[in-house]
């Protein structure tokens, strides 16, 4: 089976995969978290388990990298730079920063993860450093990239302070959840994953790329329902919890 092959066939899943998951996370939620309860079998370690499951997304992008013959161009150089910047943080020291990261973590959804995270990272390099029209200087000054680019570091920061803002509402060995009310957080209940659609969106535009399109699609399918129950959740668990304080969108969702 040739590399094209399996290009296209990811590609689909990774599509088919985020109707399946926007359906069913509107069903159940993601059991882990604030949301964690039991039968979903065996469990891990969660910093262990952030660590294993993104690490495919950071190592498969630098081998697709590798194997293409785009080593010299400075786009593609660009591009790479801005996913492993992303997934070195994500794999390498959020894990570390996470209040509750002796928690447990269910198996069964890092064997999806990394299953996803591998198929996306191929698809994503596959099609950026061996298959498409390699990008030429020009790209630099286009529309699309200078538009997505600025989107794609707009939604890192906002992720990033949405998630300090996180840690910082319970000192060391606390475990008990509070309201956040600093940042975004004053509109919307999940500015981290606001931040993080934004980035993959952003991601999107920025590579004018169908793999691209296809992760941005996956990133809102995953996290507009699981915003939408950390809403709800909020809610329910506190009182005084802000009545005009939407999901994920300010003023809107």
């Amino acid at each position: 089976m040739t590399g094209q092959i399996i290009y296209k066939i990811l590609l689909c899943t990774v599509f088919a995969t985020a109707l399946i998951v926007f359906i069913s996370l509107f069903i159940t939620s993601a059991p882990y978290g604030r949301h964690s309860r039991r039968g979903w079998g065996l469990t891990i370690n969660a910093r262990l388990s952030w660590l294993i499951m993104e690490s495919p997304s950071f190592f498969t992008m630098i081998l697709m990298f590798i194997i293409g013959g785009r080593k010299t161009n400075l786009i593609a150089i660009l591009f790479l730079s801005i996913w492993t910047v992303h997934y070195f943080h994500r794999t390498f020291i959020y894990p570390f920063l996470i209040r509750g990261g002796n928690k447990k973590f269910p198996l069964l959804l890092m064997i999806f993860a990394i299953f996803f995270n591998t198929a996306n990272g191929f698809i994503n390099g596959y099609y950026l450093f061996i298959y498409s029209p390699a990008y030429g200087m020009d790209w630099l000054t286009d529309p699309r990239f200078i538009a997505g680019f600025v989107f794609f570091l707009s939604g890192m920061f906002i992720n990033l302070q949405s998630d300090h803002i996180l840690r910082r509402l319970r000192k060391s060995g606390e475990e008990n959840y509070k309201i956040p009310g600093a940042g975004l957080f004053k509109y919307i209940s999940c500015p981290n994953y606001l931040g993080e659609i934004m980035e993959w969106i952003g991601w999107a535009i920025a590579t004018w790329s169908i793999p691209g399109l296809a992760f941005a699609i996956f990133t809102i399918a995953n996290l507009a329902p699981r915003a939408l129950s950390n809403h709800k959740w909020y809610i329910d668990s506190f009182s005084d919890y802000p009545e005009d304080r939407k999901a994920l969108i300010p003023f809107i969702y």
